[in-house]
């Protein structure tokens, strides 16, 4: 198996970090949440998550880079000092070796930039920050890139139904793929895995899309006039962060479109490195809507990208095709 070592350290590392976002959210430490400069809210496990999958990275792997949204500048200030002693509380009960002082530094571990060159980790410690503080979906989601490829995405999904989308029963997905090797999806709680493969739809009339479900992450009436375009008539899944991946590559999902309502808007990497390698290895293709490959060689944005779809592959051109003559009209 390639990536064997790295495989066990990811998902040993999203597991644990999965257990810790739980945890923080069963103490009622998301009520600590600090907005950004791009008006996106931070939290406890956000910062903390970072800190123990970096602090893992760095012990199995100490010469690998790593590119991850957060940073410590704004916890480290002493306006934030409350906050701070909220992560450092909630790390030190999953690692109590990491001081406050070393938990700041692991943060900021992540602070390497993306390129065609070497092997490096992208980290998102809480995707779907919004999701997670409504105690809806959210990810964690960490992958591996060497020589600007994606090779291993580890997703987990602590919210995510494991059978389907079931409103009752289990909660708690992991999904993992390696280049080459499939994609499987795992119970947090229950690890025994299953392989996953994208659903066989071909009539378009019987897919359902995906999409975010905070509407100025991607414009909803492109999906919707798409999917109008080619017949489809179920609602379509509305879920915050790469959750909607996981959707897609275990056949929940035939598609999952996403639109920047601002043409000028680039993906940042660390949102799609660990999905899209989920649904290339189910079976599926992922590109920009503009059917560009995406490209992670150009720093910490898609910069040559716009958007995303995501499909079982057997669609692509169908919902490409309609996407094209729904900006022929714009």
């Amino acid at each position: 198996m390639a990536y064997e070592l790295e495989r066990r350290a990811a998902v040993e590392a999203v597991i644990k970090a999965c257990r810790f976002t739980k945890n923080v959210k069963k103490a009622r430490s998301s009520r600590n949440v600090m907005i950004k400069g791009d008006r996106s809210p931070v939290t406890v496990a956000d910062f903390g998550a970072q800190a123990l999958i970096n602090e893992h990275l760095r012990e199995a792997f100490p010469s690998d880079r790593i590119v991850a949204e957060e940073n410590s500048l704004l916890l480290a200030r002493h306006e934030n000092v409350a906050l701070m002693e909220a992560v450092a509380a909630q790390v030190g009960l999953v690692n109590p070796h990491l001081s406050p002082d070393r938990i700041l530094e692991a943060i900021d571990l992540g602070s390497a930039v993306a390129g065609p060159q070497g092997r490096y980790w992208v980290l998102d410690p809480i995707d779907g920050t919004k999701g997670f503080l409504r105690g809806d979906q959210y990810a964690v989601a960490l992958a591996l890139l060497d020589e600007g490829r994606v090779v291993l995405g580890v997703l987990g999904c602590p919210n995510l139904p494991v059978k389907g989308m079931e409103q009752e029963g289990v909660r708690g997905c992991l999904f993992v793929a390696v280049r080459g090797e499939g994609a499987e999806v795992l119970g947090l709680d229950h690890p025994v895995a299953r392989r996953i493969h994208v659903t066989s739809v071909i009539d378009p009339s019987l897919a359902r899309a995906c999409e975010s479900y905070e509407p100025e992450h991607s414009a909803h009436e492109v999906t919707l006039n798409v999917a109008r375009d080619l017949g489809i008539s179920q609602p379509p899944l509305r879920l915050d962060s790469q959750a909607k991946y996981g959707v897609v590559a275990r056949g929940d999902a035939s598609f999952y479109l996403r639109v920047p309502p601002q043409k000028t808007y680039r993906e940042k990497i660390w949102d799609h490195a660990a999905g899209s390698i989920l649904v290339e290895e189910a079976g599926g293709r992922v590109t920009d809507i503009e059917g560009k490959p995406l490209d992670f060689t150009r720093g910490n944005r898609l910069i040559g990208n716009r958007g995303i779809i995501a499909t079982n592959g057997k669609l692509y051109d169908l919902l490409l095709g309609a996407l094209r003559r729904e900006f022929s009209r714009t």
